[in-house]
């Protein structure tokens, strides 16, 4: 069985061939999101004398694992990036999709062994609107995501960006999800169960989308830097 896998396993596909197959799957997939991928360091396809990238069924899983943990589980590049690196993979432990609920709590000690961070911290960033919890119990519960702000959070702490500073994310973060609410608002509040899946689904590719803006327009920026 191995010896007739092989030979499948070996053959080329041009990027063209690449985005049709995919795009059943993934509608919004194109080339150019192809080629954006490969300049952020997620894809190495071979190339040929004349520069034309040729995929082999690998690089193909590979694009298909990055495509879904942007699209179900709303992952930024830079944490996909880790993942692969890290050779999780497709076997990783899930997270929720950004539109999913009932995502795993932790207590405020679980949150800060989780994000590797002091308790003082954590009290920090809550109190500048970084960190959210809600109450129950008398027991602050926090979504298992806060735990990943809190690790970005501390991760800027060391270059001196302390939490007043990092409120500007948090302000930016919010007028981006005010623009998205107002465009697919009318249809969550449908009373067609159809309607308010499709919403869901139309709110993940919005989500998505402006997630890949925000790190373009921030890449354009850095580069203007070393300009």
């Amino acid at each position: 069985m191995a010896a007739t896998e092989a030979p499948s396993r070996r053959r080329l596909l041009t990027i063209g061939t690449v985005c049709s197959r995919l795009q059943d799957e993934f509608p919004d997939v194109s080339i150019s999101k192809i080629r954006y991928l490969e300049d952020q360091g997620l894809l190495t396809p071979r190339r040929t004398q004349g520069g034309y990238r040729l995929f082999s069924e690998d690089d193909v899983e590979r694009l298909e694992t990055i495509l879904r943990l942007q699209r179900d589980e709303f992952l930024p590049l830079r944490v996909i990036r880790e993942e692969l690196e890290a050779g999780a993979g497709k076997q990783r432990r899930r997270r929720r999709s950004v539109v999913d609920v009932g995502e795993e709590e932790l207590d405020f000690d679980e949150l800060c062994e989780r994000a590797g961070v002091s308790g003082e911290r954590a009290r920090e960033l809550e109190e500048f609107g970084l960190l959210e919890s809600r109450t129950e119990d008398g027991q602050r519960l926090y979504a298992e995501s806060e735990a990943d702000i809190a690790a970005a959070c501390e991760a800027l702490a060391r270059f001196g960006i302390g939490p007043r500073n990092l409120r500007a994310f948090r302000t930016a973060a919010d007028r981006e999800a005010s623009l998205l609410e107002a465009v697919i608002a009318p249809a969550l509040r449908s009373r067609s169960v159809e309607r308010r899946q499709a919403a869901l689904t139309d709110l993940q590719r919005l989500a998505q989308s402006a997630q890949e803006l925000a790190d373009l327009l921030l890449r354009r920026n850095v580069r203007r830097l070393v300009e």
